[in-house]
């Protein structure tokens, strides 16, 4: 497909070493503008060729919109955009989340749900998920080295590791604890330190995933969280 047609679709292709979840931002943006409940999405296959990407990415895209109550997959129809007046969508919930006293309460869940998540992804992870997570560090650490704040790329670990759990209960909390915690991420990463920390932390998880050594990657997500909590309470 050329880039006009893209265009005229309203998408985009997508470079490369870009992440699953820019698909699923297109893929929102054009549910909710161009879409109405009940309509279908196009087949995987032209999916592919419109962004450019692999059948992989677009399946993860497709499913991290599912979770978040988006899209839902009927049995001999295909996917469908859901009735967005059910509330099931993830975003009102983050909104409810997003009150300064209630950040400690997250942390908190983060902490009782991404260990478990890690502990099951290093069972479960395909060595695309492996690779997909590798891209994400190898783009993390070309951002530190240039002084900027790599946000995107430590959300995009985190979906990748609940996305290799298995779960899409646990992904569609993923979303909620990421979005709920976006703007004090975002503050946090601003920092040298957090930035260097974060990295560390995830490569400690990245090599028990590959491994699939469990207690390691349930110890090593512990570890991150515990370092990265004190900073944002330090800020806080």
């Amino acid at each position: 497909m050329t880039g006009s047609a893209r265009s005229k679709l309203g998408l985009e292709a997508i470079p490369r070493n870009r992440v699953f979840t820019r698909v699923a931002e297109q893929l929102q943006t054009h549910i909710l503008t161009q879409l109405k409940p009940g309509d279908m999405l196009p087949p995987e296959r032209e999916l592919v060729r419109r962004f450019g990407v692999s059948r992989s990415s677009i399946r993860d895209a497709i499913r991290s919109l599912e979770a978040v109550g988006l899209l839902e997959p009927r049995q001999g129809i295909g996917t469908v955009v859901r009735d967005l007046s059910s509330g099931a969508v993830v975003g009102p919930l983050a909104g409810v989340l997003l009150r300064k006293h209630e950040i400690n309460e997250l942390l908190d869940v983060r902490m009782i749900i991404e260990p478990a998540l890690a502990r099951r992804a290093a069972l479960h992870a395909a060595a695309g998920h492996i690779a997909e997570m590798q891209a994400i560090l190898n783009r993390q650490q070309e951002k530190i080295r240039l002084g900027e704040p790599a946000t995107e790329e430590d959300a995009a670990f985190h979906y990748t590791i609940a996305l290799a759990a298995h779960n899409s209960v646990m992904l569609k909390l993923t979303h909620v604890l990421m979005d709920s915690l976006r703007e004090m991420r975002e503050r946090s990463l601003q920092l040298e330190d957090r930035q260097v920390k974060s990295l560390a932390g995830h490569r400690r998880i990245l090599d028990a995933l590959r491994q699939g050594d469990a207690a390691a990657a349930e110890a090593a997500m512990r570890r991150h969280l515990s370092e990265i909590e004190k900073i944002i309470l330090q800020m806080l």
